[in-house]
């Protein structure tokens, strides 16, 4: 069987009737210890009390067996401890050796259909009839079970073919991601085991979708960034042997140093966005840190307090780093860096004297390798890779200009406890 809701459906069906058999096995063969059998018992001594002893003459006997057949209404038959006919009433009734489950009298089923066979106290053996037609309920007892069981897997049906049906439907959307197209999505319905693997499945194909876009992405941009310094190299290149100006080997110098950064900022981007977690942590003084990033630059300043944060201390190392080096780049002197607490979160600014950035492209200067304008330098990958370390520590970087500074970059990042 191909299909999972013919599986559970056939299942829960093929339970259903194994309960019936069971339930009728039981009844029909199993042994009687109920307290039906107590009163039988109770019967066979009333009875006792009302038929003559077993030494009375058998025209005794066969008058009590005709009055209690004719109270009853039933076909009696009164059988010695060796089973021998001793008195009668009504149609002819086998002796017990005949009915099967006699051995403790009881409920008994033989030629006759159903009758009940009770022990007298002295051994003797009283068999009783019905007269009127008698229906066994057994039949009745497995029609019953039997409705039962159709009834639920008449309802079971469609709440099995609800839940195969919804994962052909994930299957589907599985099938249509792994085909390529990564804006498929699956709808979610309910609230049980299966909406929550759609609700996994949907939350990783947007997570895949967003990492293949932004590969993609970086990619195109690579390429094109790459392009220019190679391009400038392979002129040097060219030129240097003709002219062996000192000039030229410093201008290819600084190509090979900005294609190695950007190499090395690709790569990085790329790998943060893979990975999307820290490895190794520990305890970062961010004042101590940003103190010796800024001592590498002229003119650059660190004020403000001690702040403990727990990081990767070389990503923030590099957060810093690109933040002094965009001031330095695209600002004016001087710049100074401002680390303090503030709550339960560590505050670091990054502000120089530049003309700061229009409302408008605060946010865009945050995408990858974009530019304000066409003539300016570096790769477009600096102000990107800090958004990408502080949200990684489970902070933000953002644009947050001052009304004496309108150039500065605010990142926030938790603290530790002081």
């Amino acid at each position: 069987m191909k299909r999972l809701y013919l599986k559970i459906h056939l299942t829960i069906i093929a339970s259903l009737v194994m309960v019936v058999l069971v339930a009728g096995a039981v009844w029909h063969f199993g042994p009687d210890t109920s307290p039906a059998a107590q009163a039988f018992e109770i019967v066979g001594r009333l009875a006792a009390a009302a038929l003559p002893s077993a030494d009375a003459p058998r025209d005794a006997q066969q008058q009590s067996i005709q009055r209690l057949a004719e109270r009853l209404g039933a076909d009696l038959a009164l059988f010695d401890e060796a089973e021998r006919l001793i008195a009668a009433a009504g149609k002819p009734v086998p002796p017990p050796a005949r009915w099967r489950g006699h051995e403790s009298g009881g409920i008994v089923h033989g030629p006759g259909g159903r009758a009940w066979s009770i022990r007298l106290p002295d051994q003797r053996w009283l068999v009783a009839s019905s007269q009127a037609p008698h229906q066994t309920p057994a039949p009745r007892l497995i029609l019953f079970l039997g409705g039962v069981a159709l009834l639920v897997a008449v309802c079971a049906y469609p709440v099995v073919r609800g839940l195969t049906r919804r994962l052909e439907r994930l299957q589907a959307g599985v099938e249509t991601l792994g085909a390529g197209n990564l804006a498929a999505r699956v709808k979610v319905e309910g609230r049980d085991e299966v909406a929550r693997l759609a609700e996994s499945f949907n939350r990783a194909a947007e997570r895949i979708e967003a990492l293949v876009s932004a590969h993609r992405m970086l990619l195109a941009n690579a390429s094109h960034e790459l392009r220019t310094p190679l391009s400038r190299i392979r002129l040097g290149i060219e030129l240097y042997p003709q002219q062996q100006d000192p000039m030229r080997k410093a201008e290819l110098q600084r190509d090979i140093a900005e294609l190695d950064l950007l190499i090395d900022e690709i790569l990085l981007a790329s790998r943060l966005e893979a990975v999307g977690a820290l490895h190794e942590t520990e305890e970062v003084d961010l004042l101590a840190l940003a103190a010796e990033e800024a001592a590498r630059y002229d003119g650059c300043s660190v004020e403000g307090e001690s702040v403990i944060v727990r990081g990767e201390a070389p990503l923030l190392r590099r957060l810093i780093r690109n933040l002094i080096e965009n001031a330095s780049r695209h600002g004016k002197p001087p710049i100074r860096v401002d680390v303090r607490r503030q709550g339960a979160s560590a505050i670091l600014e990054v502000a120089d004297h530049g003309d700061g950035i229009a409302e408008a492209e605060r946010e865009r200067v945050f995408t990858p390798f974009h530019r304000l304008n066409a003539d300016a330098r570096g790769t477009g990958l600096g102000l990107s890779l800090v958004r990408q370390i502080a949200r990684l520590h489970g902070g933000d970087a953002v644009a947050a200009p001052r009304p004496t500074e309108a150039s500065c970059f605010r990142v926030t990042l938790p603290a530790m406890s002081a």
